[in-house]
């Protein structure tokens, strides 16, 4: 409770951040996220709650900070934020050139492919982040999920979203699938290859005789590939993009499927 009202005194009143005991505060909650002690977002019985004083804590974190150079090897960056370390003892695999900022959570079990994942993200533990995919800031991946290659999975800094973006536990994120402004991605659902979703993307359950539409959430075990509307323009009729849930995962299915199988069983070409 200490650090919340520092930061949120902190968030109001910036000259604050010119206090040492604030600038400890701020450090604190930054390592206590690299901890996995406190998150962004947390599973509650109603949902999710997002805890706002962690978000800005992150954000105040960076005017704290000053600029300085990293060398890695051969590497050299030049950064407010110093890369998260000791893998070995924390059971993680890192494939070069994966990186992770620290002040991310990254579980027991967790494997990186040349891949990034940013400040305030929390990966629970058995997910592999695939070649060339990105967790954003503060956003939350729940256990055994697989972000495929090129996935971009948004952050809520740049610019400041209201919630950070959920995948949950067994889901499956097709390669070059987006996944931004705090949507939520329910237990063991499968995305498509090349499905975005925003916060006003419309998501349609097309499995029965009449469409059923959701915004920000995608039911749990939901198979979901991409689709278009047709949308009326002064300058004529023309598609925008949607998302189309075409059917349920089936009980039967290994939570470890390959996406290619999770569709087939749809009769989707893949």
């Amino acid at each position: 409770m200490e650090l919340k009202e520092q930061i949120e005194a902190a968030w109001d009143d910036r000259s604050l951040l010119k206090d040492e005991e604030t600038k400890q505060c701020i450090r604190q909650l930054i390592a206590d996220l690299d901890l996995g002690k406190v998150r962004v977002a947390e599973p509650v019985a109603e949902g999710w709650q997002v805890n706002e004083w962690v978000k800005k804590g992150v954000i105040l974190y960076f005017p704290i900070q000053e600029m300085k150079v990293i060398e890695t090897g051969p590497f050299e960056f030049h950064d407010k934020i110093k890369l998260k370390t000791n893998y070995k003892e924390l059971g993680v695999r890192v494939v070069p050139h994966a990186i992770a900022r620290y002040g991310s959570y990254l579980a027991k079990g967790v494997i990186m492919m040349p891949s990034y994942v940013n400040i305030g993200a929390y990966v629970d533990s058995g997910t592999m982040v695939d070649t060339w995919a990105t967790v954003g800031s503060c956003a939350q991946i729940g256990k055994d999920v697989h972000l495929s290659g090129g996935v971009g999975i948004g952050g809520v800094l740049e610019p400041v979203q209201a919630a950070p973006v959920v995948i949950e536990d067994g889901c499956f994120i097709g390669s070059r699938s987006i996944v931004v402004e705090g949507v939520r991605v329910e237990k063991e659902a499968v995305l498509g290859a090349n499905v975005v979703l925003t916060k006003s993307t419309k998501i349609i359950d097309v499995t029965g005789e009449k469409p059923i539409e959701y915004r920000g959430t995608v039911p749990s075990r939901s198979v979901v590939i991409p689709g278009s509307l047709p949308k009326e323009f002064a300058a004529g009729t023309y598609h925008v993009p949607c998302a189309l849930i075409i059917g349920q995962r089936k009980e039967s299915t290994d939570l470890k499927t390959s996406l290619n199988d999770a569709l087939r069983e749809h009769d989707i070409a893949v």
